[in-house]
C-alpha cells in the first residue's frame, strides 16, 4: 500500500469492476439473499482496503470515495486514531456485559455525549444500529407520554426493522410487509421547495398548517399521538433541505401541544451538515435526538439521548431491563465512539464542513447550474444532492441519468451514490477531511461525465 494512499486522487488500472470483482459478485448471488445487493455486469466493485478518502477494490483499482460509505466515516476511513483506539480496547476487553457488568468504557461513552449533545441531552441509551435507537426514541415516547402514535414526514427513512420501518415515509419499503405493520404513524408532508405537495411555501407556512390539521385530525379512539419524528434534513428521501422556519415551528408546534420532538440525526450529526447536530441550525433542542453512522467511524454503534426528565420516565432496572440487548454498549463501539469524537474536535472537522461544502455547492453550480438537465443543487456541509431531471420545466426526474452518472463516475475513480423518492438525485458526502485537490478532480470529472452524457 502505497504511503499517500488515502489523499491519492484515482488510479484506475482495469475497467471495474474488474475479474476479481465479478468473480466475487457471481460467489456473492450464490450465497447471499437475493434482495440485499444489486448485482450486474457493471456493478458493483468489491472493496480490499481504504483509508482516509480512498477505497481501493480486489483489482487494485484505487478510487475517491464522495459517499464516506453512506455518511459514516466523517473522519475518513480507518482513521489511525480510531484504529488504536480498538485496538487497545479489544487487547484489554473484546465484550462485556453491557446491562449487568458494564464496560467501564461505556461511562465515559455516556459522559461524553452529553457534554456534545445540544442543550440539556443528558442521558443515552445505547443500540447496535440507527433503526434500533429510533425503536428506542419511540419505546421512550410511549413511555414518557401514555401515547402510542408518532406524527412522521413523506419520504422519511428511519430504517428497516419492522418498528423503524412503520414510521418511514417509504411506501416501497413498507409494501410487502403491510400486514404486519402496526398503525404506529401518522404522515404529513415534509417541505421540499423544489417538489412541494402544497405547492410554493418557502417559509414552511403551508406545511406547519398541515401538521397541525393532522394533528387535530387524530381522534382519542385512534390513538393519541405522542410526538413528532422528524430528519432536520431528508437524506435518503434525496438530501432535502426545509425552510428555515420549519423546524422551530415544529419546536412550538410540541411545548403547544405537550407533544415531544424526537429528531432522526442518525445522517446528519456529527458535522455532516457543518453544525455538530443538524438542529443546531435553527436553534432547535430536541426531547430527544437518535444518532448513528458518523458516531464511530466504522462500526455498528447508534444512541437516543434524551432530556433527564424523558428518560426519567422509564422505571429503574430489576435486574430485567425493558429494553436491551447483548451487544448493547459494546467496548469497542464505546471506544471507537470516544475516539471519533475527538478526532472531530481535535482536527476541527465540523468547520471544515462547513467551509468545504460551501465550496462544493458553488463549484457545482458554476460548472452544473445551465445544465436543463440539473434541477436543482442543494445541501448544508457535506451533505449535498444534484437532482437531474428529464426537462428543466416539468421536473420530470431522472432516475437513468442518475445511474448512468454513478457508473462513468465509477469508471473514472469516483464511488457516488444515487437517492430520493424517484432515484433521481446524485448524493454527495464525503469525509469531512477531504482535500481540495481531490474535490477539484471529482468535479471535473462529474463535468466531464455530464458533457459525455448529453
Amino acid at each position: 500500500m502505497s504511503a499517500d494512499f488515502g489523499l491519492q486522487l484515482p488510479s484506475i488500472t482495469m475497467p471495474p469492476p474488474g475479474p476479481r470483482s465479478r468473480e466475487l459478485g457471481r460467489e456473492l448471488a450464490r450465497y447471499e439473499s437475493p434482495n440485499v445487493t444489486c448485482i450486474r455486469d457493471d456493478f458493483p466493485i468489491f472493496w480490499e482496503a481504504a483509508q482516509g478518502t480512498n477505497v481501493r477494490d480486489v483489482d487494485g483499482n484505487v478510487y475517491v470515495d464522495m459517499t464516506a460509505a453512506f455518511a459514516v466515516t466523517a473522519a475518513g476511513h480507518a482513521h489511525p486514531k480510531i484504529v488504536a483506539a480498538i485496538t487497545e480496547q479489544a487487547g484489554r476487553l473484546l465484550h462485556g456485559m453491557g446491562d449487568v457488568h458494564p464496560p467501564a468504557v461505556k461511562v465515559q461513552l455516556l459522559r461524553k455525549l452529553a457534554e456534545v449533545a445540544p442543550g440539556n441531552l443528558n442521558r443515552s441509551i445505547l443500540a447496535n444500529s440507527g433503526a434500533e435507537a429510533i425503536e428506542a426514541a419511540l419505546k421512550t415516547m410511549a413511555i414518557a407520554t401514555g401515547k402510542p402514535r408518532v406524527l412522521a414526514f413523506d419520504r422519511s427513512y428511519h430504517g428497516l426493522t419492522l418498528g423503524a420501518v412503520s414510521v418511514s415515509g417509504r411506501g416501497d419499503f413498507k409494501a410487502p410487509f403491510t400486514r404486519q405493520l402496526g398503525q404506529t404513524a401518522v404522515f404529513a408532508p415534509y417541505p421540499y421547495a423544489y417538489r412541494s405537495a402544497l405547492g410554493d411555501d418557502p417559509h414552511a407556512e403551508k406545511h406547519l398548517a398541515k401538521v397541525e390539521s393532522i394533528l387535530d385530525s387524530v381522534r382519542a379512539g385512534d390513538g393519541e399521538i405522542g410526538g413528532i419524528l422528524a430528519e432536520p434534513i431528508q437524506g435518503r428521501g434525496g438530501d432535502i433541505v426545509p425552510p428555515d422556519e420549519w423546524l422551530p415551528g415544529l419546536r412550538r408546534i410540541c411545548d403547544e401541544r405537550d407533544l415531544l420532538l424526537i429528531l432522526d440525526e442518525i445522517y446528519t450529526g456529527f458535522g455532516r451538515t457543518g453544525r455538530w447536530f443538524a438542529c443546531e441550525h435553527g436553534g432547535v433542542q430536541p426531547d430527544m435526538l437518535v444518532v448513528g453512522k458518523a458516531l464511530t467511524g466504522g462500526l455498528p454503534f447508534a444512541a437516543c439521548i434524551g432530556t433527564d426528565e424523558v428518560m426519567e420516565s422509564w422505571p429503574p432496572s430489576t435486574g430485567e431491563a425493558l429494553h436491551t440487548s447483548t451487544f448493547l454498549g459494546h467496548p469497542l463501539g464505546c471506544a471507537a465512539a470516544l475516539a471519533s469524537i475527538d478526532v472531530l474536535q481535535e482536527g476541527k472537522l465540523v468547520e471544515r464542513s462547513a467551509e468545504t461544502g460551501d465550496y462544493l455547492q458553488r463549484e457545482l453550480t458554476r460548472r452544473l447550474g445551465g445544465d436543463e438537465r440539473v434541477g436543482e443543487i442543494r445541501g448544508r456541509g457535506l451533505m449535498v444532492g444534484v437532482e437531474l431531471v428529464k426537462d428543466g420545466s416539468t421536473r420530470s426526474p431522472d432516475p437513468e441519468l442518475v445511474g448512468k452518472v454513478m457508473i462513468e463516475c465509477l469508471r473514472r475513480g469516483f464511488i457516488v451514490l444515487g437517492g430520493g423518492i424517484h432515484s433521481n438525485v446524485l448524493s454527495l458526502s464525503p469525509p469531512l477531511s477531504i482535500g481540495r485537490e481531490q474535490l477539484d478532480a471529482f468535479l471535473d470529472s462529474l463535468e466531464s461525465v455530464m458533457a459525455d452524457l448529453k
